[in-house]
């Protein structure tokens, strides 16, 4: 069924309800990533782990993404985004069912591939879903939410996960039950959007490890890489160690404290990028990549001074980079995407996205258990400042 088909079959209503319910399972996605967080340093001392399991049990739902993503990236231009994004999110409720009941290190991991595995089938596909489904009448529309939603989701797992910790005795129970079920109703409801994606030969061929960017449109993404790569490295640092940094530098004993600081930075992320919706996107790459080197470098200022509000505040400049960084590239790219290639494109955008998100993890992880968790995060803040500055410099110089 193609677009036309859509809007004449469903109608205007059955395409917002689709586009609302793309939005709504990336961001329930991302809030399933980011919950986990804080319970970390938890599993650490029940279990018995290591800042090196920690980034490794992180890491692996990354490298899972990206081997999806790989292999399955383009799935949904083949066979549709409704049975690719209803089979993620089912596979995603197991992901979280097993994580929520996991008694030791090898499970925590099976559960993390599979939420990694799930991730990466709905990430291509709900995210061209969104574009398809973009109201004529709202331009740029799917490019905002493309990059809202998963703001918000990191944001509303974490800190609710931190707010479970110190105020339940079952707080697995409290996090993670409700997303089993809200991760069904979602696959269940995909039935009821319309098909954006007409179904094309090729389905077997396109399980394939390729990367695929259209040729009129690389220098443009090469453009976004080093944007790509600081945001999200600065993401997977957060998701990984910040709930340990709170805790063991900055003397943050309460879990809502570990979770509010990723909350700060995904929260201040989509709010910067809902404001910004509106410029051009070399505006809103130059204010975000500015923003995440100023945001950093201000943070392990407050780091060094031990003070977690101005450490929390700092993160908050961060984040408001963080969001438009992604933001300004997504922008860029989507209305050049051809519409046959949306969800190879954005699977190339997430497998850049994931590959910052999680390698950069393990390394800070095993540096870690030699330098100390405090000089790896200086490190690492001074990596992130390095990358966010090179790309201001190419979006100003951009003509």
């Amino acid at each position: 069924m193609t677009d036309r088909d859509a809007e004449a079959g469903g109608g205007v209503p059955r395409r917002r309800f689709g586009f609302a319910l793309a939005v709504a399972s990336v961001t329930a996605m991302m809030a399933g990533a980011s919950a986990p967080s804080p319970f970390y340093p938890v599993l650490a001392e029940s279990i018995g782990f290591s800042p090196l399991v920690t980034t490794s049990v992180f890491a692996v739902y990354a490298l899972a993404l990206l081997a999806t993503l790989l292999t399955a990236g383009s799935l949904s231009d083949h066979v549709g985004r409704r049975p690719v994004a209803s089979s993620g999110l089912v596979l995603l409720a197991a992901s979280v069912f097993v994580f929520w009941h996991a008694g030791s290190v090898p499970v925590l991991i099976l559960a993390r591939v599979l939420q990694g595995v799930a991730s990466g089938l709905l990430l291509s596909a709900v995210s061209a879903a969104i574009t398809d489904l973009e109201s004529p009448r709202r331009p740029g529309s799917a490019a905002v939410w493309n990059a809202v939603a998963p703001m918000l989701g990191l944001g509303i797992g974490a800190l609710a996960a931190g707010l479970a910790l110190d105020g339940s005795h079952d707080a697995m129970a409290v996090v993670f039950a409700p997303l089993v079920v809200v991760y069904l109703v979602l696959a269940a409801l995909t039935r009821f959007v319309p098909e954006t994606a007409p179904r094309a030969p090729g389905a077997l061929r396109s399980l394939g490890f390729r990367l695929t960017v259209p040729a009129e449109m690389r220098a443009e993404f090469a453009r976004g890489v080093p944007a790509i790569f600081a945001g999200w490295a600065t993401g997977g640092l957060f998701l990984s160690l910040g709930a340990s940094i709170v805790h063991a530098e900055l003397g943050g004993a309460a879990h809502v404290w570990q979770g509010l600081a990723v909350g700060v930075l995904a929260g201040s992320g989509a709010v910067a990028a809902f404001l910004l919706r509106r410029r051009s996107p070399r505006a809103i790459a130059v204010f975000g990549t500015a923003a995440l080197a100023v945001g950093t470098a201000c943070s392990l200022g407050a780091l060094a001074a031990g003070s977690l509000p101005a450490y929390l505040a700092a993160v908050a400049v961060t984040g408001s980079g963080f969001g438009t960084a992604f933001f300004g590239v997504v922008s860029s790219l989507a209305p050049h995407i051809p519409a046959s290639q949306r969800a190879d494109v954005f699977a190339v955008v997430f497998l850049v996205s994931y590959l910052a998100f999680g390698v950069p993890t393990v390394v800070a992880g095993l540096l870690v258990e030699f330098a100390g968790l405090a000089p790896v995060a200086f490190g690492y803040g001074a990596v992130v400042i390095v990358f966010a500055g090179a790309a201001c410099v190419v979006r100003v110089l951009q003509r």
